[in-house]
């Protein structure tokens, strides 16, 4: 059985890929290249879907970027 999850990549301060899966807690990795992380993003949800019982499956709906002054 194949499923599907959504990832949200981001860049860090160091120049590291941090992908967090959200439909899976605690589900994140990071890679200084893309390719890497997206076959460590693999793993780690390989992993997490071993001692996760409970998966959400929230529908996607976008990304938002919002300015706030601080």
């Amino acid at each position: 059985m194949t499923k599907s999850f959504n990832v949200i990549i981001e860049k860090d301060e160091d120049g590291y890929f941090v992908a967090t899966v959200p439909s899976l807690r605690g589900c994140h990795t990071q890679a200084k290249s893309l390719d890497k992380l997206m076959e460590r993003t693999k793993e780690a949800i390989e992993l997490c879907l071993e001692v996760e019982e409970d998966v959400s499956e929230n529908e996607f709906i976008g990304v938002q970027r919002l300015a706030v002054s601080v």
